[in-house]
């Protein structure tokens, strides 16, 4: 079984809540989970963005959209409970509630007219409509808003890595030095540019491009090999690399491509005495992004959410 989006999420929250009782959020989404079976794996699936657990995430979009319809209500942080409105909605069988079944209800309608007159959300939702994601009306959608922002934030970096890795292959073997140069001591290798610069390019030893200091103080330093390649790197340009190390008495080094390694390069790397971290194009265009090399920002979207650490001072 495959994870429940948040509106499949609906109608089970609403039966737990039921009973009547107060229940605890974080027991719910334990006993959704075992609903569906959920297997540990599906129980650990981040986000797209990295910032939470996806089953729940939505699992609490699940909540907020049935509170915002009245049929669910917080007396205090952390719990839920069913509301009258709620229990007659179970009272008639419905087989699925979702966004469309909440649309019967005023408050409901209300807070989607609250969201699409709010020009953050307005931008929210160009940023989805530029990248192809159809999210004309989000509240139709199986995935939850973070999901879908998430998802749109992707698929425009998968855009720029691939047309930075592009720009990065066009260019001349002197500038992809300068490039790698930048990239590390953007990282925190090397000390300072200058110091950098007079590193990497300046080797001249087979099989080495360079040496550069693992920190600012060099108390250690980083072997690199740098291979502006369209083929694919296989064992035994690693192995040669490997040799390079040795035949200098070092034990760290990095090898970075704008191509591609082979299973057997990065299984080789695995089974040495030496630390060998490889650097494929794909892993180099990241790295550019994570590093602000070679881009620059154009937007910030900066989520936020409820702060419960400030509230629990609220009755002190």
């Amino acid at each position: 079984m495959t994870i429940p989006d948040y509106q499949t999420l609906m109608l089970p929250l609403l039966r737990l809540a039921s009973d009547l009782q107060e229940h605890r959020f974080r027991d719910a989404v334990e006993q959704l989970a075992s609903e569906f079976k959920l297997t540990n794996e599906q129980r650990d699936t981040m986000l797209p963005s990295g910032t939470g657990l996806q089953f729940d995430n939505r699992v609490g979009w699940a909540r907020t959209y049935l509170k915002q319809a009245a049929l669910l209500e917080s007396r205090k942080r952390g719990f839920f409970n069913i509301t009258a409105r709620g229990k007659e909605l179970l009272a008639k069988n419905l087989s699925r509630v979702d966004n469309s079944v909440l649309e019967q209800y005023p408050e409901y309608l209300s807070f989607k007219l609250r969201r699409s007159e709010d020009k953050g959300a307005q931008d929210t939702i160009g940023v989805l409509q530029s990248t192809s994601i159809a999210v004309a009306k989000i509240e139709q959608s199986e995935a939850t808003p973070e999901e879908l922002f998430s998802q749109a934030y992707q698929r425009l970096r998968n855009n720029l890595e691939s047309e930075l890795l592009e720009q990065v292959k066009a260019a001349s073997p002197s500038f992809f030095e300068r490039l790698v140069v930048d990239l590390l001591v953007s990282m925190g290798y090397g000390g300072s540019r200058q110091d950098a610069g007079r590193a990497v390019g300046r080797s001249g030893d087979e099989g080495i491009d360079g040496i550069i200091k693992e920190d600012k103080l060099g108390l250690d330093v980083i072997y690199i090999q740098a291979k502006r390649w369209e083929a694919t790197i296989g064992r035994p340009e690693i192995q040669k690399f490997a040799g390079a190390l040795q035949g200098q008495r070092a034990s760290k080094g990095v090898f970075i491509t704008t191509s591609s390694f082979t299973k057997e390069a990065e299984e080789y790397v695995r089974i040495i005495p030496s630390k060998i971290i490889l650097i494929s194009g794909e892993q180099l265009a990241t790295l550019m992004v994570d590093h602000n090399v070679g881009v620059s920002p154009v937007s910030k979207f900066e989520l936020k959410r409820v702060d419960s650490d400030y509230f629990d001072g609220e009755n002190v």
